[in-house]
Formats: structure tokens, C-alpha cells, sequence
């Protein structure tokens, strides 16, 4: 299993239940890597999506709890159940895609996360962990800087050398 996230220079990831950034070259990439494969996220980051629509050419999985159950995704409204339902499917394929609070949760299971550094201050108001900072994960890959139209970003990798069985 790994996680996908953007990230500005203080790990912030989120402001009003939105992105900070607006980047096309790293939406390009996120599209890139989880077309066909399984995204999982919380409620909250589902809503985010344009009218609350699951991503296209991906499964989706939602914990939500107390959620009413949807034809479009599938919804877990428990830990367990998530478990029960990601063995249906190839751990490569898995990816946490939100919120923070999900991440928090999930980021012990993940093998691999996918952070876009995004060189700004996005005033963000939610976070992700600081992963160099943190002994279990080490950056495993480190891309150039690449110069967008408003930002200059990087493309990095981290690996978890202590991840937990979920």
C-alpha cells in the first residue's frame, strides 16, 4: 500500500477542505499513477471532489462512517471492514489519497509514499506528518526541481522500513 500527497514546504496539505495548490504538472501525476488502481480516502476528501464524485478509471473506497452506501464507490464505514475489502485487491495498487486525518491512520501501512514538495507556504490549516522527521521513513528518491507556472516543485519518494500489517 502507498499514499499520494502534495505537500507545501511545512507539510501542509489542506485549507477549507480544499488543496493548497492548483499545480497541472502534479495533478498530471496523480492521474498518472492511480489511474486503474484502488484509491482510498475519508469522507471528507470525497466531498472535496468535484460534486462529491468518486475519481474516474479508479476504484474507490471511502471509510465513512455512517455513510449511506452508493453505487459510484464503496463505502467502509469501520477499520476492519477497510481491512476485509483492501485484501480484495493487490497492495501495489493501493493508494491513500486523504485526508489528514486519514493519512495519519494509514501512513504505519504504507510501504511507499509519493509527496510532491511544493517549494511555497500554502497557509495551510491541516498537515501531514513531516517525514524527515520521523526514524522509520527515509526519501529513497529525490527528482529535480521542476519550475511550474507559479511554483517550483519536486517529486520525491519515501520509503516506510518499518511498516505495519493492516
Amino acid at each position: 500500500m502507498k499514499a499520494i500527497v502534495a505537500v507545501d514546504e511545512k507539510w501542509g496539505i489542506g485549507k477549507n477542505n480544499d488543496l493548497l495548490f492548483n499545480i497541472p504538472e502534479d495533478m498530471a501525476f496523480f492521474r498518472r499513477t492511480t489511474l486503474d488502481k484502488v484509491i482510498v480516502m475519508g469522507s471528507n476528501t470525497l466531498k472535496s471532489f468535484p460534486n462529491g464524485n468518486p475519481l474516474k478509471k479508479r476504484v474507490n473506497i471511502v471509510l465513512y462512517p455512517g455513510g449511506e452506501k452508493r453505487d459510484d464507490c464503496t463505502i467502509v464505514e469501520s477499520l476492519e471492514e477497510l481491512s476485509v475489502e483492501l485484501k480484495k485487491y493487490n497492495t501495489e495498487d493501493i493508494y491513500i489519497v486523504g485526508g489528514a486525518m486519514f493519512y495519519r491512520t494509514m501512513l504505519p501501512y504504507c510501504e511507499e509514499i509519493l509527496v510532491t514538495k511544493v517549494l511555497a507556504d500554502g497557509n495551510a490549516e491541516v498537515f501531514f506528518e513531516n517525514l524527515d522527521k520521523l526514524d522509520n521513513f527515509e526519501m529513497v528518491f529525490e527528482g529535480e526541481t521542476i519550475k511550474t507556472e507559479n511554483y517550483d516543485i519536486k517529486f520525491t519518494t519515501y520509503k516506510n522500513n518499518k511498516v505495519l500489517k493492516f
